[in-house]
């Protein structure tokens, strides 16, 4: 089929880097797909090999030539003519955000009539991807997991980017926003040897600001990464004990890696992220440890703006919650993988609204 996407960059890079990763996994399973955005700079670092069967487009450069999906991300919208006159109307879908709250669940596959000017009537469809079967699932490509196994701890790649990690050292990544617990998160980290690889960005502002241009405290010392594609992105999640990640698609990408790991949502003005953050608490620690379960919760409030000033500090220095937490975090992710991904269940879907 020919998808034809749509895509927004509203605010950092998690719009067209989860409409990147959409894209990519289409295309490798054999579809056509159009991605038109409205900034595609980006991708000249996130994806700098590109993909085959993936073209690249601006937002006004029009429709291919006959679609037969045409996908909006976000809810952000399409240009007007996303088709042309005269040739059938494709399958429209909305892939909203991701959400672990229970309303994707019951919107999830929904109908949503519509009539905008110089198009006919038609009828976009509501996807949300989610965590659960009841969902539109997580984008996960076929062969991720054998790519991971094959890499190992991460020795060779780090060592790729100049860095050598010395012998019991932790390893901790770190993407995130502007984080008011990151002094805490460094305090505790320092107690320990400790390697902090820091993300381009906010990430290595904000610890240069903390800790200077030593960029150590304690037993702690930082390593700044230059910008990553999303492949080496996976690889800084596959070499860490622990990563602190922010966006949707982080998120899933941490889930994948199996370790422990903060997750830093986006803030909206209206709170709603809080929501969003408490739902995904509650299903992604269902049945855990109820001392992990309670060190883990606090430190994600933490992390989140939220909540007691030790409690990143507790998860970040005790190895007997983290030995707790990565068992955790593998069984999760194995629960989570038994379902199928987004983009097998997208094409089943979309195949039966044709």
């Amino acid at each position: 089929m020919q998808w034809d996407l749509y895509c927004r960059v509203i605010d950092n890079h998690g719009d067209i880097g989860v409409g990147w990763r959409l894209a990519a996994d289409l295309a490798r399973r054999g579809e056509s797909v159009r991605l038109a955005v409205d900034d595609a700079s980006a991708l000249a670092w996130m994806a700098p090999a590109g993909v085959e069967r993936v073209t690249v487009v601006g937002w006004n450069d029009g429709p291919s030539a006959a679609p037969d999906v045409v996908v909006e991300l976000f809810g952000a919208g399409r240009p007007a003519g996303s088709w042309r006159a005269g040739s059938a109307a494709p399958v429209l879908v909305n892939v909203e955000h991701l959400t672990a709250e229970r309303y994707a669940e019951r919107a999830h596959g929904l109908p949503s009539p519509l009539r905008r000017p110089g198009e006919l009537p038609s009828t976009t469809w509501f996807y949300f991807p989610g965590f659960t079967r009841e969902s539109g699932g997580l984008l996960r490509e076929p062969g991720l997991f054998e790519r991971r196994r094959e890499f190992g701890r991460g020795d060779a790649w780090l060592a790729s980017l100049g860095i050598a990690p010395m012998g019991g050292e932790r390893r901790v990544s770190l993407f995130c926003y502007r984080n008011d617990a990151l002094g805490e998160l460094l305090d505790a980290l320092s107690t320990t040897p400790t390697l902090l690889l820091a993300t381009a960005g906010a990430a290595t502002e904000q610890v240069t600001s903390l800790l200077g241009p030593s960029l150590r405290r304690g037993r702690l010392r930082v390593r700044p990464l230059p910008l990553l594609s999303q492949d080496d992105f996976d690889r800084l999640l596959w070499s860490s004990d622990l990563n602190l990640v922010r966006g949707e698609d982080s998120l899933v990408r941490a889930i994948w890696a199996g370790a422990p790991f903060l997750w830093q949502l986006y803030v909206q003005d209206d709170g709603a992220h809080n929501a969003k953050l408490a739902a995904f608490l509650d299903l992604y620690f269902a049945g855990a440890d109820p001392v992990l379960e309670s060190a883990a919760r606090a430190a994600f409030e933490r992390w989140n703006g939220k909540g007691d000033a030790r409690s990143v500090e507790q998860i970040a220095s005790s190895g007997s919650l983290e030995q707790a937490w990565t068992a955790h975090a593998l069984a999760r992710r194995d629960t989570v993988a038994g379902q199928p991904d987004l983009v097998s269940r997208l094409i089943a879907f979309v195949e039966a609204k044709r």
